[in-house]
């Protein structure tokens, strides 16, 4: 399987995290007059960050840091398709109107087709970005007929001949009606998941066929990532894969990121990293997966370079049953200070992999290479943005990782603009419970944070190993293996947050920290986190389903010995945590049954404890949360404007490169529209 922590700020916020690190370099500091927060709209708040040390990089470093950028750039179109068949249609349409509209735009309706503008362009499409429900606009489709007519008709991606009223009734149930494409992702149980689920990465097609047509596919030893680059669709009743490749599907965007790939190879760092970067435009051209697992490799195999990047289709969270790769690009830079820390933990790799709580059969004998590093984010895109992890590990396939290592990275400076607006969020005074745990959270939420991203992406998703003879997690346990994944690496970095290793190799000064860390980490999965729900919902994202079981299950596992309690104070609810170090031991236990379910893939185990708890809300306990949350004025997701790298040029030729950062998220939007769509509008 494919994964990669995911916890967004969304997350961050929720769990308390009030002060900066000591551990954050100091470098990643930013200026006191630089702004972080930007406009805000729905239930999104945009941030900005910076990129220090960009200035400091030689002229051929910045020149790659560029063409890698515009490489991730061009895949932009790419990522709208996968989410949903009709989001290019719908994009270019709202660009349109929003571009050249020529009526009144201070109206109360005009305010909120802007704010439809900016959730659809955070999101990548008409599906939310966490939730993964269809919304629609907060106004009517009659004055959306007002501002296509109002608006320049050459415009808008018409069919030939389509006159403005067929153009209009065309889009009506796409845009404005929620019965049509409801989800983008659909996890219900007892469900076609395939079937249910909106997004474009099949057609046609029903779960059973899907899963019977990979069947044949031997997912043994060194075997590729099926799917992670293709479509599948019946076409005159026959099921194939259109695949992601120059000259097929998707075939214009990947040419203009193999054009920048091409440029970038010629100023890489080293052989190795140029090599890597020529196994990836040869995947791009072939579509082969071999290709891709050889450059996953040479990338793997490249830890001198200072500017490093992943491009292409690796996440597998929109796809319910975990096949498909959504297009992601993520470009940095090392941060040399704050990855003393992380690199201290991977060093014990092994250390950790011998002292955890697993059956001895499900214990790798030996870990091999991890790659561990803080980056500095240069720039994202694709599924890496607006809204980005703080921490990625890859590559996702298991005997890659087993054989050649990985690389764990911790986003430092994506983490500093986080902790620096969720210091002034007030999350902490309403769901936190007691002066001691506030303010033991205040001092060591930011690093007991640090080192559960680094402890889940370096150690967890590194952890045990797959039973012989059993097939890869996609085929096992299907559509719970995400959430399954991030649950099992969320309970390493737990495990271990309470161990006095951590103190022993100098990541943190006491135990306190991993105190502070459980406190957070159970008040978020048991009632904080549902803030970014509405009444009446159940968990379907997988981080946020991983979370609660997490927390629900030690909940109910330690009701017997009182070691987590739910209390009512004025109406209100909190959770406090009576043993810290009984805590771990449930924790120890509930992984170890995890590891166990994924070393013999038993679907029916990791069904059961989802479901249990994973899923189901307390509806009444939700509606006190919302009311309590909605009295902070908090946003309850955030996501980033992109800095803008420009090149400088002297006669024809790029002498420097600056980076600038914009403040509008709307004026971003709008310039990739016109700079950086290549792709039809149905694919």
């Amino acid at each position: 399987m494919k994964f990669k922590s995911l916890l967004t700020a969304a997350a961050v916020s929720s769990i308390g995290v009030c002060s900066i690190s000591e551990q954050v370099s100091a470098q990643a500091k930013a200026p006191k007059d630089f702004k972080v927060t930007a406009e805000a709209f729905a239930d999104l708040q945009l941030l900005r960050y910076q990129v220090p040390g960009f200035e400091k990089l030689t002229l051929q470093q910045k020149k790659l840091a560029y063409y890698l950028t515009e490489a991730g750039l061009s895949g932009r179109d790419i990522i709208y398709d996968q989410r949903g068949k009709y989001n290019l249609l719908i994009r270019k349409t709202i660009e349109n109107i929003y571009s050249t509209y020529q009526g009144d735009r201070k109206s109360d309706n005009w305010n909120k087709f802007r704010e439809y503008c900016g959730r659809f362009w955070f999101s990548n499409g008409n599906h939310h970005h966490y939730g993964n429900e269809k919304f629609i606009p907060g106004h009517s489709f009659a004055y959306f007929s007002e501002l296509v007519k109002k608006s320049d008709a050459a415009g808008f991606p018409k069919q030939k001949g389509e006159t403005t009223e067929a153009f209009l009734s065309r889009l009506r149930p796409i845009i404005f009606d929620p019965a049509f494409q409801p989800k983008m992702v659909d996890l219900s149980p007892d469900k076609d998941n395939i079937v249910a689920s909106s997004n474009n990465f099949y057609e046609g097609v029903t779960q059973k066929e899907v899963e019977d047509f990979y069947s044949t596919f031997s997912t043994n030893g060194n075997a590729p990532s099926w799917g992670i680059n293709s479509k599948l669709v019946k076409q005159n009743g026959r099921i194939t894969e259109k695949t992601w490749k120059v000259g097929g599907m998707y075939g214009e965007a990947l040419s203009k990121i193999v054009y920048w790939l091409d440029k970038a190879s010629t100023v890489a760092e080293n052989e190795q990293q140029r090599n890597a970067l020529k196994k990836l435009i040869k995947f791009y051209q072939t579509g082969d997966l071999k290709d891709f697992d050889a450059y996953s490799i040479a990338w793997v195999a490249d830890t001198a370079s200072t500017i490093d990047a992943t491009n292409g289709f690796i996440e597998v969270y929109n796809d319910a049953i975990g096949k498909r790769g959504s297009f992601e690009s993520v470009v940095s830079l090392k941060d040399f200070e704050a990855t003393k820390r992380i690199k201290a933990i991977a060093s014990q790799a092994q250390w950790f992999e011998d002292h955890s709580p697993l059956m001895p059969e499900h214990k790798k004998k030996q870990v091999k290479g991890i790659t561990a590093k803080a980056i500095t984010v240069i720039s994202e895109a694709g599924d890496a943005a607006p809204s980005t992890p703080i921490g990625i590990n890859l590559p996702n396939a298991d005997w890659i990782r087993k054989e050649h290592g990985s690389k764990s990275v911790s986003l430092s400076n994506i983490v500093h603009a986080y902790n620096e607006v969720s210091s002034v969020g007030g999350t902490l005074e309403e769901f936190a419970y007691g002066d001691e745990v506030k303010a033991r959270i205040r001092k060591y939420g930011a690093l007991s944070s640090d080192l559960h991203t680094d402890m889940h992406e370096c150690i967890g998703h590194a952890s045990g190993q797959i039973n012989p003879g059993v097939e890869t997690t996609d085929k096992t346990l299907k559509n719970y293996a995400s959430a399954l994944e991030e649950a099992r690496a969320d309970l390493v970095a737990l495990y271990y947050v309470l161990d006095p290793k951590l103190i022993e190799i100098g990541v943190m000064p006491n135990l306190e920290v991993g105190k502070a860390e459980y406190d957070s980490y159970i008040m978020n999965g048991l009632i904080s986190q549902l803030t970014r729900l509405k009444l009446g919902d159940n968990l379907e994202e997988a981080h946020m389903r991983n979370r609660q079981l997490n927390a629900m299950w030690v909940y109910q596992m330690g009701k017997k010995d009182n070691v987590i309690e739910m209390i009512k104070v004025n109406g209100k609810t909190y959770t406090r945590i009576n043993d810290y170090n009984k805590l771990r031991e449930l924790f120890g236990q509930l992984l170890r049954e995890i590891q166990r379910v994924k070393s013999e893939g038993d679907y029916e185990g990791g069904k059961k404890l989802i479901e249990t708890y994973g899923v189901k809300v307390d509806q009444e306990l939700l509606k006190e949360v919302l009311d309590r949350y909605s009295k902070l004025g908090v946003k309850a997701y955030k996501g980033f404007i992109q800095p803008k790298l420009t090149p400088v040029m002297t006669g024809g030729k790029i002498t420097d490169v600056k980076v600038t950062y914009p403040a509008s998220f709307y004026d971003q939007m709008m310039e990739y529209g016109k700079k950086y769509s290549f792709l039809p509008v149905i694919n």
